[in-house]
């Protein structure tokens, strides 16, 4: 791979005209060493956000030991890249096929489910196994988080407790799990979810060994100033303690955005402009699917020292052929930006690069380390928290 100092460099030595993706594994290393040790509990990454072998490599290297895999592909891929990390498949619908060949292969203990059907099937495809270690995931709101997880996966409240019954007797090990959404913009949607939790164990009446709090950890992006996560992990820790689980129960988290976002960014070269639409070649169906399907707002700076015009409310559109190729933004750049001028579009780290594709023939480019800061950052210093004594509940 090749190293420059940071993106403008990179555009003076290649004048690329293919889209060229930047890793900065110290911010990935810095966000993963902060959830490492301030987050009382224990941190799994969450694959599915970026897959990169060299990011997997990077958290590991920083303290992440555990991993949150979705399906057997990443089963595969995460114990090829690390074979001793503690792999978790916490995709609550799973072929009987998956559950096999990753307890029997790859080693992997601990399975999700939210129904009694995928019970049955975790205790069949793994030969009635004594040593399972299972998390029965609740439905929980998602209305403080941009971008909902509530409808998909979860069992109701009234179904909680019978769940949480069948799953003990099979269990060596019983968690509850959930997932607020993703980019939780209050600490209150953890609140939430853990009085949910707290009413699902008092109707089960069981032993609980671990509560995993799931993702939904933020980043910060143009109009999302998420307050500081120690915010988030001090409420966390205040509820936990105070459900009624086993005195040596354990706490876990599964954040996915908030390690990897600051990874990656990306250079693009404006094509075309007409008006205020700027013809970049990525788009939706390359790194900028979130801003295009979801429109998501990401920092952008044009690399083209020499442009000085007021900041101007710009749209992109991507190379394919598809209307649909089009991100709404607003992306600020200078008025004066033109066709063969150079963009960086910061925070792609998460679901950005791991989810180019190769439509229409594009999707190609290089992968570039550089060494700068990340155009935002949690994790960096300049966010300070103000000095407090202890973070006031929202209830």
């Amino acid at each position: 791979m090749h190293h420059h100092l940071d993106a403008p460099a990179v555009v003076r030595a290649l004048a690329p005209d293919e889209p060229v993706i930047l890793n900065r594994p110290h911010a990935a290393a810095r966000a993963a060493r902060f959830f490492v040790e301030k987050f009382p509990g224990k941190t799994l990454y969450a694959v599915k956000a970026n897959p990169s072998p060299d990011l997997l490599k990077v958290l590991w290297a920083s303290g992440v030991t555990h991993f949150d895999v979705a399906s057997i592909a990443e089963v595969r891929l995460v114990r090829a890249t690390l074979p001793e990390a503690t792999l978790c498949f916490m995709h609550p619908v799973k072929t009987a096929r998956a559950i096999r060949e990753a307890y029997f292969e790859h080693g992997v203990k601990t399975f999700s489910l939210d129904t009694h059907e995928e019970l049955a099937k975790i205790v069949e495809a793994t030969d009635h196994a004594s040593d399972l270690r299972l998390c029965v995931r609740l439905r929980v709101s998602s209305e403080y988080a941009e971008l909902s997880l509530a409808s998909k996966f979860g069992c109701d409240l009234t179904e909680a407790g019978a769940l949480l019954q069948a799953t003990r007797q099979v269990a060596d090990w019983l968690g509850v799990c959930f997932h607020v959404g993703s980019q939780a913009m209050s600490p209150f949607a953890y609140v939430q979810a853990l009085d949910r939790v707290r009413a699902a164990i008092a109707d089960a009446s069981v032993v609980i060994d671990m509560i995993d709090v799931g993702g939904g950890f933020p980043s910060v992006y143009p109009g999302m100033e998420p307050p500081p996560l120690e915010d988030y992990f001090e409420i966390i820790h205040r509820h936990f303690y105070a459900l009624p689980i086993a005195y040596n129960a354990e706490l876990w988290c599964e954040p996915g955005r908030a390690l990897c976002a600051e990874y990656n960014s990306l250079i693009v070269k404006v094509e075309k402009r007409r008006g205020d639409e700027l013809y970049i070649n990525d788009g939706a169906y390359g790194a900028l699917y979130d801003a295009a399907h979801v429109a998501w707002r990401f920092p952008v700076r044009c690399l083209n020292g020499d442009r000085a015009g007021e900041a101007t409310a710009f749209s992109f559109y991507g190379p394919t052929c598809d209307d649909a190729d089009f991100m709404e933004g607003p992306f600020t750049l200078p008025s004066d930006i033109a066709a063969g001028d150079y963009i960086e579009i910061g925070m792609l780290g998460a679901y950005g690069a791991a989810m180019r594709t190769a439509f229409n023939g594009f999707g190609q480019g290089d992968v570039i380390e550089v060494m700068d800061e990340p155009m935002a950052s949690l994790f960096d210093g300049s966010r300070q928290r103000e000095a407090r004594d202890n973070v006031v509940s929202l209830r």
